[in-house]
């Protein structure tokens, strides 16, 4: 997150905290007689969110302001609600003692409440998405599996139920309860045939069924889904090989023919920072915050404001709704004793308790704090012609990007700058397995690319002799093993005299990663605020070799880190001219 979403969120939050005693007047005069026939329970929900908002995160306050917004334009369903609430009550759910019955919670009938009670200009159902966004222990297994056997026995006379998951082993999960559900249901199976993975009716009342599906599994033809349960879909990446969001877009594109259909994706925080859900899950923010117009989708959302600390209490009271129902009081702080372990329990804590999604900061060679209190607006305008500056290049030739740091240093503040560029072929990008998310960059601009199917050195040159001017340009760097167009098409245009060869050994970085580290964490450093630094940054560990020389490289196979590789060589060249850069 941004420092300006950062303080974008700070400044609505404040806003709501002013106006919600107005808002929730009025809200009660006009809503509560017809919520409270309905259940006494969702107006709990309401008031105490709306009259406690310190001890509830931005978004869920927001998406009870949009639970009123929706009464305003749409019909509410009392009768469907209390059916489901109804239905939910009388199943038996898998507990410490045995198959166990539970009343909903006032955030559960809130979260079922706007799924099932609004109605659209037509009589149907309104809610079409749901994304329950919730930390673990929060009862996401009971939920999914209740509208599941929901589904089977009370959706289309042929409805087709399905639970996807990245692993055939999390689907399971969710399905084994559904299962068990039915079986207790149906104790002597006179009606229903309930296998492993396949739940369907053998008495001829219904054509229903319930199936277990994962990303691995074989995609089939004459698919029909009505309901779509996708579990911990933040686990899914953007990958080349079958993954949850390849599923998942097999099953919704199914639901055509579906008068009624709804994908509900329930999930917790995970390490995937860039993958299909952290990005979905933004764009149900956006709704949130009223960026976006979409009321087919409903999001419940929990996690930390901006400035919550992750080891107060009053953060994981707000995180977690159901401390002291489904969490032991004491969890919580047991848990983050274990935590400060190790930095693979503290990354466990974070992304599963505190539902935030983050990268072992222990592997990532400097942590995402660390690089967000290091990032600048850079104004090229700003910048003294008696500046001196370095340039780098690192080069692709087709399925990877290119880019190119300009290093500047401030004499007068005593600091270093470093801007850079991205560039990438047009036609690499559309069968690249980060496709969907360097298209967002494209489009923003932070990502430049070029036509066809390998990368247009011309438009590096360019931008690499744009530099020159603003500043004094004092060394060019390349590495000499994959640059020599590039560096005699400069060489053309007159840079030959400042061109520098800069190897890519272990050895020739390892001074530059330890001086690069002290300017970052001292105040020294600061690079400019194209997110794909962060995105390099962030899949960057930090390796050593035999003789303790070091160099980044990629934490995973698809991650980048190209811009980190040129700030590092860009520094290096200052390095080169001075005996003591920083």
């Amino acid at each position: 997150m941004t420092d300006e979403e950062r303080d974008r969120d700070r400044k609505m939050k404040s806003r709501l905290r002013e106006d919600l005693p107005e808002m929730l007047l009025e809200w009660e005069g006009r809503w509560r007689e017809m919520l409270d026939s309905t259940d006494g329970r969702i107006w709990e929900y309401i008031s105490d969110v709306s009259g406690s908002p310190d001890r509830h995160n931005l978004y869920e306050i927001l998406g009870v302001k949009k639970f009123f917004e929706l009464l305003n334009r749409y019909s509410w369903n009392r009768k469907r609600v209390r059916r489901f609430f109804r239905f939910y009550e009388m199943l038996r759910f898998n507990g410490a003692n045995g198959r166990t019955r539970y009343r909903l919670t006032p955030v559960q009938c809130f979260q079922f409440g706007n799924i099932f009670g609004f109605d659209d200009a037509n009589g149907l159902r309104l809610i079409r998405t749901a994304y329950l966004f919730v930390p673990r222990k929060f009862s996401k297994t009971t939920s999914a599996a209740s509208l599941a056997v929901h589904d089977l026995f009370f959706g289309d006379n042929n409805s087709q139920a399905y639970v996807g998951a990245n692993s055939y082993q999390q689907a399971k999960i969710c399905f084994d309860e559904i299962r068990n559900i039915v079986m207790d249901i149906d104790r002597s199976g006179r009606h229903t045939k309930v296998n492993r993975e396949l739940i369907c009716f053998t008495d001829g009342s219904r054509d229903s069924k319930a199936e277990c599906l994962a990303a691995n599994a074989r995609t089939r033809d004459g698919l029909n889904a009505s309901l779509v349960i996708m579990d911990e879909y933040a686990q899914a990446r953007n990958t080349a090989t079958a993954s949850g969001a390849d599923l998942k877009n097999v099953l919704t594109s199914s639901m055509g023919t579906r008068r009624e259909p709804l994908t509900v994706v329930i999930s917790t925080a995970s390490d995937v920072v860039d993958g299909p859900f952290a990005h979905e899950l933004e764009g149900a923010r956006a709704v949130l915050r009223g960026e976006l117009e979409n009321d087919r989708i409903f999001a419940s959302i929990f996690q930390p404001d901006v400035d919550d600390r992750e080891d107060d209490p009053a953060t994981w009271r707000k995180v977690q709704p159901h401390l002291g129902i489904t969490v032991q009081p004491g969890y919580y702080a047991e848990a983050y004793k274990e935590a400060q372990l190790s930095a693979e329990n503290m990354l466990t804590f974070r992304t599963k308790l505190l539902n935030i999604f983050c990268v072992n900061e222990a592997r990532a060679w400097l942590d995402s704090e660390c690089i967000t209190q290091a990032t600048l607006h850079i104004d090229p305008d700003r910048l003294p012609a008696r500046y001196d500056s370095t340039i780098a290049i690192d080069l692709s030739v087709r399925d990877d990007f290119s880019a190119v740091t300009q290093g500047i240093y401030d004499r007068d503040r005593r600091r270093f700058l470093y801007r850079t560029w991205y560039f990438m072929p047009e036609v690499a990008v559309d069968t690249h397995p980060n496709r969907n998310l360097y298209r967002r960059w494209a489009q923003r601009g932070w990502l430049e690319l070029t036509p066809g199917e390998v990368i247009d050195y011309r438009a590096v040159v360019a931008r690499i002799l744009t530099l020159n001017g603003p500043t004094r340009t004092i060394a060019i760097g390349y590495d000499p093993a994959k640059s020599r167009e590039v560096i005699n098409m400069l060489t053309a245009a007159g840079a030959g005299p400042v061109i520098r060869g800069v190897p890519q050994r272990y050895l020739d970085f390892t001074s530059a990663c330890e001086s690069f580290e002290v300017g970052i964490r001292t105040g020294k450093i600061f690079i400019d605020d194209n997110p794909i630094n962060a995105y390099c940054f962030a899949n960057a560990t930090l390796d050593e070799d035999c003789m303790r020389n070091k160099k980044p490289i990629k934490k995973y196979q698809n991650g980048k880190i190209d811009g980190v590789i040129t700030m590092l060589m860009s520094h290096k060249l200052f390095a080169e001219a001075w005996q003591n850069p920083l």
